[in-house]
């Protein structure tokens, strides 16, 4: 579909870069900036995503390994903190 619009120079300018680095129309490039940037939305964002405890304390989900008491205190005592 053929579709007019007006973007700011510095966006039109990274996805011509985009579309000659990959070898696509300028218009792919910006259909594919676009659907990559909605996918990793969520994981990008700069907002934590976090949850409440019944009294309201924030908690973080888990994304790795559990840092535990031990191990603060051990980097303490190894001069890492």
């Amino acid at each position: 579909m053929r579709t007019n619009v007006n973007i700011a120079d510095d966006a039109r300018e990274f996805a011509e870069v985009y579309a000659n680095a990959n070898g696509i129309s300028l218009g792919d490039a910006i259909t594919e900036l676009i659907r990559k940037s909605t996918d990793a939305a969520p994981e990008q964002s700069g907002t934590p995503n976090f949850g409440r405890t019944a009294s309201g304390f924030p908690t973080f989900r888990r994304k790795g390994r559990i840092l535990t008491t031990e191990m603060v205190l051990k980097a303490q005592q190894d001069d890492f903190v």
